[in-house]
């Protein structure tokens, strides 16, 4: 198993760093660049933006936080939140991203993966999942930051997503978002269990307690977090020490 990756997701609107609970409710918690910066210096391995309301007004205005953050930060990014077209991919790409998480455009036409995956390379394309769970083994998901259903169960959409060569999958709980809670083990267990791509569990860290628990249960490689770093509950070379003395190799 490889040093688990610990990534700080930095949920946008306008100028604006937000948080809510489900995704709802959101409230300001900071500036993107403040943020990104605190998180570099404590040791963050990737930073994951979303832009939460370019797919609901068809827009996107996370360019120049990416490109602000490109000339200061030197780890991975991710980004995401309304890209629909190769073109869109390309200006994230070109403003210092490393990746982009597509949810809502691929849902509607999954092909968009393919043409990504061919134009860009796998490496590239993350697909993000936002899911409710609706009863046993069914979670259904969601688009536009949530707001819309599919109908679509998570099992079926990853199969299908992963043939069109996506490199990752970042899969976002909507019960357990916000709440700090813990993470919704038994679906990051189902939907780990039939990809071979790394998968990004995000939604219900509250502690460094739950991230332990979530990645010794799951062997997850990975772990997006926003409130527990938002709100200076922990930071997160605090969160690499619990999973180190818990015996989980992290990054430096």
């Amino acid at each position: 198993m490889p040093p688990v990756r610990v990534i700080a997701r930095l949920d946008i609107k306008g100028e604006n760093v937000i948080k809510g609970i489900h995704l709802e409710g959101l409230r300001i918690v900071g500036k993107p660049g403040e943020k990104a910066r605190m998180y570099y210096s404590q040791g963050v391995d990737e930073l994951l933006y979303m832009d939460a309301v370019a797919s609901l007004y068809g827009r996107n205005n996370i360019l120049p936080i990416i490109e602000e953050a490109a000339r200061d930060i030197f780890v991975p990014m991710t980004v995401g939140g309304g890209l629909r077209t190769l073109d869109d991919i390309k200006a994230v790409l070109r403003r210092g991203a490393d990746k982009v998480a597509i949810n809502t455009a691929a849902v509607h036409r999954p092909e968009l993966l393919r043409e990504a995956a061919q134009a860009f390379g796998s490496q590239c394309i993350v697909l993000s999942v936002d899911v409710v769970r609706r009863g046993d083994n069914f979670w259904e998901v969601m688009t536009d930051n949530g707001r819309e259903k599919t109908g679509r169960n998570v099992i079926d959409w990853v199969r299908e997503a992963e043939e069109m060569g996506i490199g990752e999958l970042l899969l976002t709980s909507i019960d357990s978002e916000g709440t700090r809670s813990g993470f919704d083990v038994e679906l990051i267990k189902q939907v780990s269990d039939l990809v071979s791509v790394p998968v990004v569990p995000c939604g219900g860290a509250g502690n460094p307690g739950h991230v332990v628990d979530m990645v010794l249960e799951t062997r997850a490689e990975s772990v997006a977090c926003a409130s527990v770093f938002h709100y200076d509950q922990y930071s997160i070379a605090e969160m690499k020490e619990a999973l180190s003395e818990a015996g989980i190799e992290v990054r430096a």
